[in-house]
């Protein structure tokens, strides 16, 4: 398929005049993608997936903190695609969010830039594609913010840093799962687990006496993964943008969604180590295995793969000793724990239970309630421009109400500069994960049973880890508190892809009567237009 750049010189031009405006002492970065599909075979069987410039998983960004990112992405795939960036924040521009309630698809043939900036962000993250189940395909990646070289990083800079991005996987192309799901259907265990896009053979290469940085991010679909390395110590870094306190653990659990980075150290006898990762938590264990290899290596791979932890408790009591470095600089030079978080009055409260139902003899699930079904025009798209009838404010309920669920395009209203509290509360027998778009925010507490006004005595008000994904254990709840400083629409999502296809999500509409550029930009000027925002122009004035 041809894909024809639409006014890229003039567009391109308009965006560097606008990066010169918002951050004239910030470095860009330009990136041309092509999207397509492939052959590729991670479990043996040969099937289509969707590669990014000839690659599966996609190419690294690699970038800097403040850095403006160009990301011209060329659709050629024979339906519309978006890519959304797990953890990159968009200050003041959810228009750039790539997910349908803020942005139109690209269609197939055209392309789109993407104007980025990694505004006081640094860490590990990830981006995917984020409309029709087509993450199950590929056209995912890593990101990588590093900090400012004058910005002091709490531990020394490692030999190497590589990506690592583990997930479960199905041999079953995109489409046809897709069917299954919108037949009414689930969909099953998947059939295996990828190591870099392999479900065998993966290979880390590393240098004896050396310390290495492994990024590690679960950009599977639905299941919890367990990683561990034979006979080598992990000493976890930073968490989603975090630095935290330098914990070893022999196995890390990383739930869907989630990214960390540990530090490792070539301190063993030179040979070569299993690489492993597991699925936690169900019926039929999944398992996978890499190899970490030494220069020197004197052999490979031998003896037991080693065993992941059983016990829900033991992952209860990992994720509470992750906590922040309050002494370590973050993106800035002030520290971490300079913001005390816990101090601050809660000015309200929202509690979020995950449910599952039908809709007219189909399988669907829901957020107190609300299963969310997209409409014809992205959410931002219809504030932007006035037009009416699209959603309505308020249309979820900030409690569970314990009913049957039903059908709604769910929009929870919030205002900007307000501190929230969301408790969320899991009744079923799986683990959750959910994630944030356009937001850190601090894992406050977490534990078994019915949350109450009471379990507020149990949080942590000092050094809980910022982030932007979190687990929710079955029967339990997670309380987080976040800071609405980021004015936009901002997606809340189940990353339990069958869920969150099916209506495990919402849209947070963090709102303000100011027009002031300090707190939102306007729209862009490249920006595509689907729906009833067809027509309009996005020919305002840039200042």
């Amino acid at each position: 398929m041809e894909v024809k750049s639409v006014n890229t010189t003039a567009m391109i031009l308009g965006l560097l005049f606008l990066i010169s405006f918002v951050a004239a002492e910030d470095p860009y970065r330009f990136f041309e993608w092509h999207v397509t599909y492939g052959n590729i075979s991670p479990l043996n069987v040969a099937q289509q997936g969707i590669l990014i410039n000839g690659k599966f998983p996609g190419p690294d960004i690699v970038s800097v903190t403040n850095d403006n990112l160009i990301i011209n992405v060329f659709n050629h795939l024979d339906e519309p695609f978006l890519i959304s960036w797990s953890g990159i924040r968009n200050w003041r521009n959810s228009y750039q969010d790539g997910v349908y309630g803020t942005t139109c698809p690209i269609p197939p043939g055209k392309n789109y830039t993407y104007v980025l900036q990694v505004k006081d962000q640094i860490g590990s993250f990830y981006y995917f594609p984020s409309l029709g189940f087509q993450k199950a395909a590929g056209g995912f990646g890593a990101i990588r913010i590093s900090s400012r070289p004058k910005i002091p990083v709490p531990f020394p800079a490692p030999a190497d840093d590589y990506t690592v991005l583990i997930g479960d996987w199905y041999k079953t192309n995109h489409k046809d799962l897709r069917a299954q799901l919108d037949n009414g259907g689930k969909l099953p265990l998947p059939d295996g687990i990828l190591i870099n896009g392999r479900g065998s053979g993966a290979t880390l290469n590393i240098e004896q006496g050396k310390t290495y940085r492994l990024r590690i991010s679960n950009v599977g679909l639905q299941n919890s993964l367990n990683f561990r390395i034979q006979n080598h110590m992990m000493k976890l870094v930073e968490v989603e943008g975090t630095h935290t306190i330098q914990t070893p653990f022999s196995t890390l659990d990383v739930h869907v969604g989630q990214s960390y980075s540990v530090l490792i150290t070539a301190d063993q006898p030179a040979k070569d180590y299993y690489i492993v990762v597991s699925s936690r938590f169900t019926s039929k264990i999944l398992i996978t295995t890499g190899v970490l290899h030494y220069s020197n290596s004197a052999g490979p791979v031998s003896g037991p793969i080693p065993d992941a932890p059983t016990q829900l408790q033991w992952s209860f009591d990992q994720a509470r000793a992750i906590k922040t470095n309050l002494t370590a600089s973050g993106r800035r030079p002030n520290p971490q724990g300079s913001y005390h978080y816990g101090k601050i009055n809660i000015t309200r409260t929202i509690r979020l239970a995950n449910s599952a139902g039908n809709i007219k003899g189909k399988q669907r699930y829901a957020v107190n309630s609300a299963s969310f079904y997209p409409t014809d025009t992205p959410l931002k798209l219809a504030d932007y421009f006035k037009i009416a009838g699209v959603y309505n404010p308020g249309s979820i309920p900030d409690q569970p109400t314990y009913g049957a669920i039903f059908p709604v395009t769910s929009v929870v209203q919030t205002d900007y500069k307000t501190f929230v509290e969301i408790v969320f509360e899991n009744w079923e027998d799986i683990v959750q994960t959910w994630h944030l778009d356009g937001y850190s925010f601090y894992v406050v507490g977490m534990e078994l049973g019915k949350w109450s006004a009471a379990s507020r005595k149990v949080y942590n008000l000092n050094d809980a880890v910022s982030r932007c994904t979190v687990q929710v254990y079955p029967k339990s709840w997670t309380a987080i508190y976040i800071s609405l400083d980021n004015v936009g629409m901002w997606n809340l999502r189940s990353e339990l892809w069958e869920r969150q296809y099916l209506g495990q999500q919402f849209y947070m509409r963090v709102y303000t009567t100011s027009t002031s550029l300090r707190d939102e930009y306007l729209i862009p000027k490249n920006a595509l237009l689907c729906g009833r925002a067809t027509g309009h122009h996005t020919t305002a004035p840039l200042l």
